[in-house]
Order: structure tokens, then sequence, then C-alpha cells
């Protein structure tokens, strides 16, 4: 990792995204309830995953939802148009899934179970796992697929 990113802070806005600074919930940890309850959430955007040099440039990429400081770069996930848009590199076709449940981050077997169940059925999953919720990033043309998949796990079909 250049060093230079070290001491480099990412100026967020937390009143523009409705978090106070110190909200400390704890989240769901029984893994069977948190898949009874997991809600899953397609959204309609196509998503895209792509890398930069400059940490501070990732701030002005419309819809930007996630950021991941690698030894190599940084790494943006982002609606595919706007990284597109902005000329960055990237792997368009991913559809975002996230999970309404609040799971929490000691939850032992979320990842495992949902990955395990997607597998199974030939659909790769990223998962990232964020404070409040995961989000499973999937191929775009097996979405709906995948949603069928978190459902059928949600009603213990397939845990059974």
């Amino acid at each position: 990792m250049p060093e230079r990113w070290g001491q480099m802070k990412l100026p967020i806005d937390a009143s523009r995204i409705g978090c106070s600074h110190g909200f400390v919930v704890s989240g769901q940890t029984d893994l069977r309830t948190i898949l009874e309850t997991m809600q899953p959430n397609l959204s309609d955007l196509q998503f895209g995953f792509g890398t930069m040099p400059d940490p501070a440039a990732a701030l002005r990429i419309p819809g930007l939802i996630a950021t991941f400081l690698e030894e190599e770069c940084l790494s943006v996930i982002a609606p595919a148009r706007a990284l597109a848009e902005s000329g960055i590199a990237h792997s368009p076709g991913w559809a975002r899934i996230s999970l309404g449940i609040h799971s929490s981050l000691a939850a032992v077997g979320l990842t495992a179970a949902i990955a395990s169940a997607l597998a199974e059925q030939g659909i790769s999953a990223n998962v990232v796992a964020a404070f409040f919720h995961d989000h499973l990033f999937v191929p775009w043309e097996q979405r709906h697929e995948a949603m069928a998949v978190l459902s059928a796990l949600a009603t213990g079909v397939l845990r059974e």
C-alpha cells in the first residue's frame, strides 16, 4: 500500500447518510433467526467493481456504495453506469441484494449458508458485510434466480 494512503482520511459527511458518530446497536446473532427474517431486497441498478489509484477521487463517483483499500490500490463498488461515465476501469454486471435483517458482525455461519445455497445453483456471490446489513453481489443475469434461492433458504426449504 502506498505510504501516502496510510495518513489519508476520506471526508465523509455522516449527516448526509443519516448516521451519527458512535451509534452502536447489537445485531442478531442467531443464524436461524437471521435466515428466517433476512428480507432480501434486490436493487434495480447494475453495479460494478472498479479500481482507483486515488482514494480521494472515489468520493466523486455518483452512487458510490463501498470502498476497500487493498495493497494494490483502492477497490470501489458503484453503479456500473457511474463507473463507466467516470472513466474508471471496472467489472460490470453485478446485482446487489441487501439483507434487511440487522445481523451482528459476530454472527456465525451466515456467509457460509448463503454462499453454499447459491453455489449449489451455480451462482457466484461476493458478500460485503457492513455494520447493519450484509450485501450480496451476484451476476446480473442470475439475480432473480438468486432471489428465489434466498427465499427458499428463508422458508427453510434449503435448510431441512
